[in-house]
């Protein structure tokens, strides 16, 4: 596949007025999901944790959410692999939505460590198969000149549902049970609007047609193939490093403010990430537009990706030098502009490396453990950090290493510019 190669056998008609429509709805399911990850990742969970075992709660709190994210990382890729296999989306992003939604409501009503682990992790299993579905989207119908500013918009998600998300966490965190169902119900909402305004266009091969059995090791290799290509490897190495950067910290931002920033008098962490949230996210939102807007005028994508992912080493300095709440709400917006253009113009990047056309929705799920995998790490490495070495600043200086790094993996790509 070369750059000017449309992904998709709808790609072409991508301009058409019905597909800006399409975009749109993209943009809210992807708002609704991370309106999820958000709101529950950020704040309620690590309060119902912090409720039931205040004592070791960094400890919980990184045993779940790694365990979480290893059911995150499998089911993205393989429910990815099953709607290439059927050629179907809509079925994949509905009962990910509806099975989350009732996973959701038994979060909320649970009080054991044990069984917010197991809830957790089974909402991350249905929410990554709602994720595939949708991610597969963009490389199914719209055309590469327009991948950059597609990406923008759908990253807008990011900004408005992160936002929302812990908006509606922060203000229902002494009721986790109604927090919990608002957000599995916007989920559930987006899906049904997604499905009923945007019927199936059938892709790659129908379930219909017999497929020949393949033994399980070639099944395996084939998944992975696209890893054995050159620039798709280099840009899911820079992902996987950006991505644990940002959540090694960012997972941890709710005890980062009851532990380590000095609040004033009037705030409480819940309240505080209620603030913070959307400055990072304005900030991300005003740089994912950009950023995917200019990639696509100048037909350039790695200088973005590099000088973002630079400048997310760089500001968690910020909290370092200055652990006041100022210090936070700089870091925050800073934060926020890098994290933006990353993840539009990286999208963008990936989207435009993709070994083979049919595959796109497995090749994107294989990128996807990323995006998850890190998340594996990130809890149990974050904990040991704070644990071992005495504090949130070895953290922050772990994270912005971790970044700086991501920044190099992405100048050896050659098919992107």
């Amino acid at each position: 596949m070369t750059n000017g190669e449309l992904i998709g056998p709808q790609a072409s008609e991508a301009t058409e007025p019905h597909k800006r429509g399409l975009m749109l709805l993209l943009l809210v399911a992807n708002s609704s999901m991370l309106a999820v990850y958000m709101g529950v990742g950020s704040v309620l969970l690590p309060t119902q944790i912090a409720e039931i075992d205040p004592a070791n709660k960094v400890a919980v709190l990184g045993v779940v959410g790694g365990v979480s994210a290893v059911f995150a990382t499998a089911f993205n890729p393989i429910a990815g692999a099953l709607s290439d296999r059927t050629g179907r989306r809509n079925p994949w992003v509905l009962g990910g939505a509806l099975a989350s939604l009732a996973l959701l409501a038994f979060l909320g009503s649970v009080h054991t460590a044990l069984l917010v682990g197991i809830g957790w992790c089974l909402v991350q299993a249905t929410m990554n198969v709602y994720q595939a579905a949708v991610t597969a989207v963009v490389p199914d119908r719209i055309p590469v000149a327009r991948r950059g500013t597609a990406s923008a918009l759908v990253g807008l998600g990011l900004p408005i549902g992160g936002t929302a998300g812990v908006l509606i966490a922060s203000q229902t965190s002494g009721q986790p049970t109604l927090g919990y169902l608002v957000l599995g119900a916007l989920a559930a909402g987006a899906a049904v609007l997604l499905a009923s305004r945007c019927p199936d266009v059938p892709a790659g091969t129908p379930a219909t047609c017999p497929t020949p059995a393949v033994p399980r090791r070639e099944r395996i290799a084939a998944f992975l193939s696209a890893l054995s290509h050159h620039d798709f490897r280099w840009a899911f190495i820079g992902r996987a490093l950006m991505v644990l950067g940002y959540f090694s910290v960012v997972g941890y931002q709710l005890y980062i403010l009851d532990d380590h920033i000095a609040l004033p008098a009037n705030l409480d962490p819940p309240t505080a990430m209620a603030i913070l949230t959307p400055v990072a996210m304005a900030s991300m939102a005003v740089s994912t537009m950009v950023g995917g807007f200019l990639s696509d005028r100048w037909n350039r994508r790695k200088i973005f990706v590099a000088m973002s992912a630079a400048l997310a080493g760089l500001v968690m300095a910020v909290p370092v030098i200055s652990p006041t709440w100022t210090g936070m709400i700089v870091f925050s917006a800073l934060n926020g502009l890098a994290f933006g253009c990353f993840m539009a113009v990286d999208t963008a990047v990936v989207t435009l490396v993709l070994p083979r056309a049919e595959d796109a929705a497995r090749d994107m799920g294989v990128l996807n453990i990323a995006n998850a995998g890190p998340q594996i790490v990130a809890p149990f490495v974050a904990s040991a950090v704070v644990t071992a070495l005495g504090g949130y600043t070895p953290l922050f200086l772990f994270g912005g290493a971790l970044s700086l790094l991501g920044a190099l993996a992405i100048l050896p790509i050659r098919g992107v510019r």
